[in-house]
This record gives structure tokens, C-alpha cells and sequence, in this order.
């Protein structure tokens, strides 16, 4: 029997001592969860009731040995459909971390927003409005919805969203988010998208401050 796939990564505790929420972050196709909890390290004096992780990928990345992937990328393929195929074989993955992490900090899915960038970002929006129990929030930096109209189908939850994205982003380009928008208002979520000007795939300085207010809002 195949033992299931355990992840692990950097986790900043509540500076306060007592920890009443948790922010998961969801690195980037190639990279690692040192890379993404640089956001928790930023955000931690803001937050000081707040638990950081960033737990990374659980396979090596194909196209780069020294970081991690969700799933691997099909360059030549059908993106949509290697995508949906690799989204949903990491979902469970990350399903088991969640339910792992609320076990151990005694916090659950409501005291939960859950981030990510790029390939990091289509998890958390494919993850976070599927579980059983609804999130604090989620928060997609550069990102897409996977399958929007399996979505439509399999939706369980519905946390506020905040979509963030660059407008000269040639990695994943910024109709990812315009196009999510309207589909998840659709769907009854409350979601929002800030839209970066002059910012490629990245983090800008906007986007950031405008995830640290929907923060404050949530949290």
C-alpha cells in the first residue's frame, strides 16, 4: 500500500504565543515554500495572532531539480487538460496537510486563508472552494481557475476571494484572473481582483499592500 504523500515546509508561529488564525501559502511551479514565506515574514508584526507556512510541493520539479511542482507542466500538450489532471491529483495532497495542520494547532477551515502564486494560486482557488467546510479566505496571486466549468459542478465552498495579478504577466497571462472574476461572482462568491499596472509575474508593491488590507479584513 502506497503510504500517502506528507508535505513539510517553513511555518513562522504566532508571534503572539497564541495562535487564533493561519495563513497556508502555496508556492509557484520551480520553487519552494522558503520562497513564499518571505510573505509571512513580512506579514507577522501585522498579524501577530497568525500561524505562516508554506509547505512545499510534493514533487521535484521537472524543470528545475532544486525546487518543487504541484504537477508538472505539458509544454507541447493540451495545458487545460494536464493541468486539470495534475490539479486534481494535488488536491488530495493538500487536503491531507490542511486536516494534519487544523489537528495540530487546534485552528480549523474558518480560521484559515489559504494563498498561493501562479501554479501556487490555481491550487489554493482549486483546493480551498471544494473542502466540506468553508475557509476564512483565499488569496491567488497570478493565478487561474482549473476547468471553471468542472468548477461549477464540484463547488462546496464559497470563502470570499481576492484575485491579484500583473497586467504585463507573460507567464500566466492576466485574462487567468479577468476571466475568473465574473465566474466566481457567478458562483455567489464575494471576489475582488486587483490588477497591477506594469507588473509582469510577480508580486508588486500594490498587490501586496492590497492582499495586506484584505487581511485586515478577514483576519
Amino acid at each position: 500500500m502506497t503510504e500517502p504523500v506528507k508535505l513539510s515546509g517553513p511555518m513562522l508561529p504566532a508571534a503572539s504565543g497564541t495562535a487564533k488564525s493561519l495563513v497556508v501559502l502555496l508556492h509557484g511551479y520551480g520553487s519552494d515554500g522558503r520562497d513564499l514565506i518571505a510573505l509571512g515574514q513580512f506579514w507577522r508584526d501585522s498579524f501577530p495572532d497568525t500561524i505562516f507556512v508554506a509547505p512545499n510541493a510534493p514533487h521535484v520539479c521537472s524543470g528545475n531539480p532544486f525546487g518543487y511542482e504541484w504537477f508538472p507542466l505539458d509544454l507541447e500538450g493540451d495545458r487545460t487538460l494536464s493541468r486539470l489532471a495534475g490539479a486534481d491529483t494535488a488536491r488530495p495532497v493538500i487536503d491531507s496537510f490542511l486536516a494534519d495542520l487544523w489537528t495540530q494547532t487546534g485552528l480549523g477551515p474558518a480560521d484559515t486563508i489559504l494563498a498561493g502564486f501562479s501554479q501556487g494560486a490555481m491550487m489554493a482557488l482549486h483546493t480551498g472552494l471544494r473542502l466540506a467546510d468553508p475557509l476564512k479566505a483565499i488569496i491567488s496571486f497570478s493565478g487561474l481557475i482549473v476547468a471553471p466549468e468542472k468548477l461549477e459542478v464540484e463547488i462546496a465552498a464559497k470563502p470570499p476571494v481576492l484575485l491579484i495579478h500583473g497586467d504585463i504577466d507573460d507567464v500566466v497571462p492576466v485574462i487567468g484572473s479577468e476571466t475568473a472574476l465574473p465566474k466566481l461572482l457567478d458562483l455567489g462568491i464575494d471576489a475582488r481582483l486587483h490588477i497591477s499596472a506594469g507588473s509582469g509575474h510577480t508580486i508588486a508593491q500594490d498587490g501586496l499592500e492590497t492582499a495586506t488590507e484584505f487581511l485586515r479584513q478577514h483576519i
